[in-house]
């Protein structure tokens, strides 16, 4: 073991960084397959049913685990068809400019006290800049395909990412304020002190507003009128088969783990134990790890599917309306409560 430290450390960083870089892509597509038949088994469980259970189990045990492998040979071996009057190159790349973005985030994502790929001062402009860049493919994709039925879609699901984005951009602010850095590594170590540190304590209304503009963000239930299959068809992705039409999927997914990661680093604390001061420092469950950001990242994803299983989908308008009219005035409202905080000297700024 000592020996392969050492070999390990005596690799130059740039190599490092790549064996991580490929060990994180193929985590997420591995968390990503397995995402979509944890939805269908949990949605299943809540309707009294029993979900995929067909496909494959480990000695009887786990019905129907290898279904996510037969829906990706299923995609895989489906023809690609490709609008004859579409701009045939836009039509190709449009997937990948929204799926690229996805995965480029999680550079930056601090996966326990000492792993994280990128540990630059600037994480959460990057961020942002990498979701701002995830619209254009949906925008692509609707346009380059030549499809009334495709560009709708494809501009409904473009203002609606705007409008969220906002919000979820005001937010941020609001937790960058508390933290006094826009560092990922930094903003988890400034909630240090046990759950009562967290930040979803003193910024629960910016807390609430970040998770309802994730899900909205997204594209999920119940803010998914863009692929509203009674109103325009499938929405900007109704052209594209096979492969194709699952790196979207591919994108969908990975970014609702994404958004649940990030959840997790802003408000509860990252990889931080909830039982910090309340045990003794050298007991197991006190340390911090990857695992608690396992488990708050899984919490958040299954009430996506939650929600999924739970609300009908919203109209267009009160979507919008949504966005506009409440989420944002409430957290340029809950910037200013910070202010006052900070000028008091309570909450995160208490000396």
């Amino acid at each position: 073991m000592d020996a392969l430290l050492a070999f390990w450390t005596s690799l130059p960083d740039y190599l490092r960084s790549t064996v991580w870089i490929l060990l994180v892509t193929v985590a997420v597509i591995l968390s990503v397959a397995f995402t979509t038949l944890w939805e269908r088994k949990v949605i299943g469980w809540m309707q009294l049913r029993q979900g995929p259970n067909r496909v494959g189990s480990i000695f009887g045990f786990a019905p129907g685990i290898f279904q996510p492998f037969a829906d990706v040979i299923k995609l895989l071996v489906k023809e690609v068809v490709i609008p004859s009057a579409s701009n045939k190159w836009l039509f190709r790349i449009a997937p990948m400019i929204t799926l690229v973005p996805a995965f480029a985030a999680w550079a930056v994502m601090p996966l326990d006290p000492d792993l994280v790929i990128a540990d630059i001062d600037a994480g959460l402009l990057y961020l942002l800049s990498l979701t701002s860049v995830g619209v254009y493919g949906v925008i692509l994709a609707g346009w380059a395909a030549n499809s009334k039925y495709a560009f709708l879609g494809a501009m409904r699901s473009a203002a609606q990412v705007v409008a969220y984005e906002i919000a979820m951009g005001f937010a941020l602010v609001g937790v960058v304020m508390a933290a006094g850095t826009m560092n990922f590594g930094d903003i988890v170590r400034a909630q240090s002190g046990g759950a009562s540190s967290w930040f979803v304590l003193w910024l629960f209304p910016l807390f609430v507003v970040y998770v309802i503009a994730g899900v909205a963000e997204t594209n999920r239930a119940p803010f998914d009128v863009a692929e509203g299959e009674s109103e325009i068809v499938a929405g900007f992705h109704v052209e594209y088969s096979g492969i194709a039409f699952a790196l979207f999927f591919l994108a969908e997914y990975a970014n609702m783990l994404l958004i649940s990661a990030l959840t997790a680093v802003f408000f509860l604390g990252g990889w931080l134990s909830p039982f910090e001061g309340i045990l003794a420092a050298d007991n197991p469950l006190a340390a911090p790890g990857f695992h608690w950001l396992f488990l708050k990242l899984f919490f958040f994803l299954t009430c996506f599917m939650w929600y999924r299983a739970t609300f009908p989908r919203y109209r267009y308008d009160q979507i919008m309306r949504l966005g506009w009219k409440i989420l944002i005035p409430v957290t340029l409202v809950w910037i200013a409560v910070e202010g006052v905080m900070f000028w008091a000297g309570v909450g995160p700024w208490k000396s």
